[in-house]
């Protein structure tokens, strides 16, 4: 028998990406997203996208209620993703100034969320009109970031890094190690192919 979901799954969804689309303010740069989660494209700055970046996952969480948020809220703010990105549902990145940088086929999880900017003044006589620090943020090519990992700002994660679930990451990551916990530590070494490959087969 032929197996229509995959077809039905899409159908459901095609209003929803309608409308967020319609819902969203900004005009992105660059190749055109696979869209299989709704996102929603906002501000007046710069949004970057690589050939063949994707939004969504259908058998992740919430796929069918949720959306990706992508917002470059100031003229001056970018946001650059790269070739081959996949994102997962509900995803949430935002840029106020110094820009969010998105390595080539990176794999972000489910609600994610990424920041360049504290937003507010961390003086409480100044949260509402004062100056928010703020610092770039870059996730260089093949980071693996896990479900519901927060980013902050001024943070480099290193090519092929992978950061745990649950993790917030509030200083930079070197390359080639996992990273996990809040704040998040390097915990070990990306695992050499060949030696896990013998551990698995010894288990």
């Amino acid at each position: 028998m032929l197996n229509t979901r995959p077809w039905l799954g899409a159908l459901a969804q095609r209003p929803r990406i309608l409308k967020y689309r319609a819902l969203s303010s900004a005009h992105t740069a660059g190749g055109s997203p696979i869209v299989l989660q709704p996102v929603r494209f906002l501000g007046p700055g710069a949004i970057v996208l690589g050939e063949n970046v994707q939004f969504g996952w259908p058998t992740s969480n919430a796929f069918y209620t949720g959306y990706c948020h992508v917002e470059a809220s100031t003229p001056e703010a970018a946001i650059e993703i790269g070739d081959g990105a996949e994102i997962n549902n509900n995803a949430f990145i935002k840029s106020e100034g110094p820009g969010i940088r998105i390595g080539a086929r990176a794999l972000l999880g489910s609600e994610v969320t990424i920041y360049d900017s504290d937003f507010h003044d961390l003086r409480a006589e100044r949260r509402r009109g004062g100056q928010p620090r703020m610092g770039a943020v870059e996730l260089a090519e093949d980071v693996f970031v896990g479900d519901r990992v927060l980013i902050l700002k001024g943070v480099r994660i290193g090519a092929h890094s992978v950061i745990g679930a649950g993790s917030v990451v509030s200083s930079s990551i070197p390359d080639g190690v996992i990273a996990a916990g809040s704040p998040a530590r390097v915990i070990g070494a990306i695992p050499d192919g060949d030696v896990q490959a013998t551990i698995d087969r010894e288990r």
